[in-house]
């Protein structure tokens, strides 16, 4: 797979994953924690049927053998999708997405730490440019509603990413050297499975309606499983860094949804800083190719 192929692949990804906002808005009584566990619900199942067909009837007894790295990945997926939704109960979006803005950093450093990565300068460039990007978006508007708790729980949303990126990236050095190391895709299955059992408890009494559960089939599959196990696959092509500093575009693609279908129009700030991370972006590709 070539750098570019992966990089579209990665785009499409984030554009998937950026529907949650604009989907969420069309629903009727569920909410918060109902949710995250129906979307967690819908994404196991579509996983479980996923991995069934492309991974054959080996599928179970291979799974029943997972080492350490995919019940690791598994365990982050779940606090990604769950503290997200978490925070989102404790303190206002900007301030969520402000700290999801430190994914890409917290990334590079753990990358360099743990796996002795040299990153680019243009990748610390393009970071440093998209972060500051998400933070002129935000950064007001996460100063005036700044929750101590709110911030904590948003704070395990990058750190999750961030190791978890590390054990996908770790995984896919080891196979390409020779070492015998397992599939990472059923931890996309775990994940979704911890996080539909650990919201359902705190998301009694379910309200949601039959209109509710097709939208929120929709999120669990499409906003989920796809993107997920795309990026698994693409975890063996692109560094970890630069996966994480693609996921920002994930805000800016939810931006535009909210602009067409929500009737939300961008502030200047939001217009500008978008465009700081497109910028970003943009300048660690064309720089990544010319040097190709």
């Amino acid at each position: 797979m070539t750098h570019r192929r992966a990089v579209s692949l990665l785009i499409l990804a984030t554009l998937l994953w950026s529907i949650a906002g604009v989907v969420t808005r069309q629903l009727d009584a569920a909410r918060s924690f109902e949710v995250t566990f129906w979307r967690s619900l819908f994404n196991a199942l579509a996983l479980v049927l996923a991995l069934s067909v492309m991974r054959g009837a080996g599928f179970w007894s291979g799974f029943r053998r997972a080492g350490w790295p995919v019940w690791m990945s598994g365990v982050c997926w779940a606090l990604m999708y769950t503290a997200f939704m978490v925070a989102m109960t404790l303190t206002t979006v900007a301030n969520v997405l402000v700290m999801i803005a430190l994914g890409p950093l917290v990334t590079a450093l753990f990358s360099r730490v743990v796996l002795d990565h040299r990153l680019p300068w243009r990748t610390w460039a393009a970071i440093v440019l998209a972060g500051g990007g998400i933070a002129w978006m935000y950064g007001a508007e996460a100063l005036s509603g700044v929750s101590l708790v709110g911030t904590v729980v948003a704070g395990v949303v990058p750190l999750a990413a961030a190791v978890n990126w590390i054990v996908l990236q770790f995984v896919a050095s080891r196979s390409q050297s020779g070492a015998d190391m397992p599939d990472m895709m059923p931890a996309v299955l775990i994940g979704a499975t911890l996080s539909a059992a650990a919201t359902l408890p705190v998301a009694l009494p379910l309200q949601a309606s039959l209109h509710d559960v097709v939208w929120l089939a929709l999120l669990g599959v499409v906003q989920l499983a796809i993107p997920c196990l795309i990026v698994v696959r693409l975890s063996r092509e692109l560094p970890a860094a630069e996966i994480s500093l693609y996921d920002l575009l994930e805000v800016i693609f939810g931006v535009t949804w909210a602009w067409l279908w929500g009737g939300e129009t961008p502030s200047a700030s939001t217009l500008l800083g978008g465009g700081l991370v497109i910028v970003a972006l943009v300048f660690n590709e064309m720089l990544a190719l010319r040097r190709t």
